[in-house]
């Protein structure tokens, strides 16, 4: 699948090069950091943009653990972006775990596959 070389704003959401995480990680990686700067620069630009950070992870572990895992991703995310000055009125999120895979292989996925699935998407609750 392609990916943007820059950021790209629809009716309902903020697109980034996807924001990946380490395997059984929340932190954001240094590649994370350089696209959430992105979304900063973003919502500095539009000032009453409100953000809602959806969190996922891969399919391996329980369902229960990989809810709090991409919970914790979530919020590390929506962290991030208040350390930025961003105001933590305009970026809330939240965790859903293994409940909307990027790439539905079940067991069965790849390494890359497996990476696709750990991520964080933007969508736009105010414009």
């Amino acid at each position: 699948s392609l990916e943007p070389v820059e950021v790209v704003i629809t009716d309902t959401e903020v697109i980034l090069k996807s924001i990946y995480f380490e395997f059984d990680r929340s932190n954001i990686t240094q590649q994370g950091a350089a696209e959430l700067d992105k979304l900063v620069n973003v919502m500095e630009k539009y000032p009453d943009m409100v953000i809602y950070v959806k969190s996922h992870t891969d399919g391996k572990g329980s369902a229960a653990y990989n809810l709090r895992l991409s919970e914790q991703r979530a919020q590390s995310t929506v962290q991030y972006l208040v350390s930025k000055g961003i105001g933590k009125e305009r970026v809330s999120g939240k965790g859903f775990g293994s409940t909307e895979p990027k790439v539905d292989c079940r067991a069965n996925c790849t390494e890359e596959e497996d990476a696709q699935n750990r991520r964080s998407e933007f969508k736009i609750i105010k414009r």
